[in-house]
């Protein structure tokens, strides 16, 4: 991979791998930051429409069956052609490698549906639950080598309610990650 270009860190990419909610959130709040491009590693994912129509550029390939080192440097190259400064994960379900992440020197953050470091990595919502935890939630982080385990940037608190499942609790918690992620990202790229 070529080294990183020094793009504007308010000039922001995000990836996506599916219908793109977050991707949503950050597009109709972005102040202080410009979504310059949307990139998947799969082709079909809905969110893609959605950036076309607001006329946001977008750059997909897909994943399944290619080595991670040539995908990331295709993505690299789709970056730095649009100049990136940041990069914001949204739902994005490919592990990036050390290399990459190194490489984008603390320039990637990432929504989580915990309140980290409670539940790294999947199911978090049943886990809360499970746990008879009585508040859930999200976490902006910045992202590191370690899953889930960079700086946290900000989070919001959901009350987990009597009778709730997974489900119920990931719809409250979505909605909370939809008010939380533009604000995060917003403060990030002013450092």
């Amino acid at each position: 991979m070529a080294e990183r270009a020094p793009g504007d860190q308010r000039r922001v990419a995000i990836l996506i791998s599916g219908r793109g909610s977050n991707m949503r959130a950050l597009i109709e709040q972005s102040s202080g930051y410009q979504v310059v491009l949307v990139a998947s590693n799969k082709p079909q994912a809905p969110g893609l429409d959605y950036a076309r129509g607001a006329g946001i550029p977008t750059w997909t390939w897909d994943s399944k069956g290619v080595a991670r080192e040539e995908f990331e440097a295709a993505l690299d190259r789709a970056l730095r052609d649009h100049r990136v400064g940041t990069i914001a994960l949204a739902g994005y379900m490919r592990l990036l490698s050390s290399r990459f992440v190194e490489q984008w020197g603390g320039r990637i953050v990432n929504i989580h549906p915990s309140l980290l470091p409670k539940y790294p990595g999947l199911d978090t919502h049943a886990r809360a639950i499970a746990a008879r935890d009585t508040v859930a939630g999200c976490s902006v982080h910045i992202v590191t080598e370690k899953v889930d385990a960079g700086k946290v940037l900000g989070q919001i608190e959901v009350a987990i309610e009597a009778g709730d499942d997974a489900s119920a609790l990931e719809q409250r918690v979505l909605e909370a990650e939809h008010r939380l992620y533009p604000k995060a990202l917003r403060e990030f790229v002013r450092q």
